[in-house]
This record gives structure tokens, C-alpha cells and sequence, in this order.
């Protein structure tokens, strides 16, 4: 007899399978980027919040990505349904946020990311972790929509996706996932781009030899994967886009800023 168990298959997932399938069939291209973020994380280890407490990593990374995008807001527009650009000069970044182990993790979209310091965005990600409810990606829309006949979910995605402002409300302007998914020893990620226009996949951290300020010594160096639809963004501003962003995180320029 094989050993075996059967679980009910979470209604959460659902949303996950139709992303799946809203993902195909774009036009997307991606390009593999190394960080080095050595001193980004030894801040991130000397310092803490006004509770004590240590700043989040994953919110280092979304002040940084909502910067670089409010120097460069095209690289988030949406195309409405007359095909004209719409182009959003608040960031507001869906995160994933894994409220316990092994549990389906929120889209959680933390609004104007472009104006929140690291120590901000880290509150509002711990407290959505430890009380998931408290996001309004947990709303009642959201547990209608879980339960409802996938046709019907299919069909509201669409109709969001020809309105620009829907989708900014519903999806946010830009996505970053999995953070920390490969852990230690590098290694990047590959992920499915659902209706953004613009998304990021944080993959491991690696210790190498590396050069800083002419010396040769042991560095981090962080690898992600920038996705994005070709059909609204040009490679030129998504290269100039991307550059902007390494040098926020290399410089950990978010985490130096005065507020």
C-alpha cells in the first residue's frame, strides 16, 4: 500500500491558477541582474525601527524599486482600452507576504511605496503578517472572487485589465515576488508575469570575491530577475530603468535618506 494523504486544495490558489493562465501569451522579456547589496545588508544588520526591532529586507528592496520607478514612472504604465499609455506617478507595489508557513501568501499592495521610508514599509509588512485581514487584498471582494465560477473571475480580470485605474486599485502598479525563495548560495528566479506591466523576482544571496574601491574582498551579491511587457516598454528605458534601481540598492540609498 502506498503512503499517502489527501488535502483539500486551498480556494486561495485559485487566484494563483488563473494568474497562470493570464500569463501566457505576452510578450515579456527578462533580464537577469547581480547586486551588490554588501552594504545594504550590513546596515540592515546595525540598524533596527523605533520598536527595536530589525528593518525588513523585503522592505529595503520595495523603497528601493518604488524610487527607481518614480524617476522613470513610464515603466509602469497600463494601456487603456482605447490602447493609449497610461502612466501612474504613484508606486504601489504588490508584495507577497507569507503570514505563517506553508500558508498562501497575500498580495499585499503597499500604496505610495514611492513616499514611505524602509522602517514604514517594514511595520505595515510585519503587521499584515501578523493580522492578514488587516489587508485590503483580504476584502470581502477578495473572498466573493476566491469562491466564485472561474469563468466569472476570468471575466472581471479582463474588464480590470482595459481600465488602468481598476488595475491600479485592484493590482497595484508594480509586482515583486518571492522574496528570499532561494536562500543562501545565489541562484535567480523565473516567474510568470500575470497583468503588470512591470515585475521583479528576488532570488538567493551568494558570498564571492568581489571588487570595492580597489580591493578584493568577500562581498553579497543579490540575484534578481526584471520581467517586463515589451509591447508597452522599449529594452532602452527598461535598461535605463534597471541601472537606476541596481544603484539605489548597491548605494542603499533608501536606507540613508533623512527623513
Amino acid at each position: 500500500m502506498s503512503n499517502f494523504e489527501i488535502l483539500p486544495f486551498p480556494p486561495e490558489r485559485r487566484v494563483v491558477v488563473d494568474s497562470g493562465y493570464l500569463a501566457a501569451h505576452r510578450h515579456l522579456i527578462y533580464g537577469f541582474l547581480e547586486v551588490d547589496i554588501t552594504q545594504a545588508r550590513q546596515i540592515l544588520r546595525d540598524r533596527s525601527d523605533q520598536e527595536g526591532n530589525r528593518l525588513s529586507f523585503t522592505a529595503f528592496l520595495v523603497a528601493s524599486l518604488a524610487r527607481a520607478i518614480k524617476s522613470i514612472p513610464k515603466v509602469q504604465a497600463y494601456r487603456d482600452w482605447r490602447g493609449r499609455l497610461v502612466v501612474f506617478h504613484d508606486v504601489d507595489v504588490v508584495t507577497m507576504i507569507e503570514p505563517e508557513p506553508g500558508a498562501v501568501a497575500i498580495p499585499h499592495i503597499i500604496r505610495n511605496a514611492e513616499n514611505k521610508s524602509v522602517s514604514e514599509i517594514t511595520a505595515e509588512i510585519r503587521h499584515v503578517q501578523s493580522n492578514p485581514n488587516a489587508s485590503e487584498q483580504r476584502g470581502s471582494l477578495y473572498k466573493l472572487g476566491i469562491r466564485a465560477p472561474r469563468p466569472l473571475r476570468l471575466l472581471f480580470f479582463k474588464l480590470v485589465k482595459k481600465n488602468p485605474h481598476w488595475m491600479k486599485r485592484y493590482q497595484g502598479t508594480v509586482v515583486i515576488t518571492s522574496v528570499g525563495m532561494f536562500g543562501k548560495g545565489g541562484g535567480w528566479g523565473l516567474a510568470f508575469l500575470p497583468v503588470h506591466t512591470l515585475g521583479f523576482t528576488i532570488g538567493g544571496i551568494a558570498q564571492k570575491p568581489g571588487v570595492n574601491e580597489g580591493k578584493i574582498s568577500i562581498r553579497e551579491y543579490l540575484n534578481l530577475t526584471i520581467s517586463f511587457d515589451h509591447d508597452i516598454v522599449d529594452g532602452a528605458p527598461a535598461a535605463r530603468f534597471a541601472k537606476k534601481f541596481v544603484d539605489l540598492l548597491e548605494n542603499a540609498s533608501a536606507l540613508t535618506e533623512v527623513h
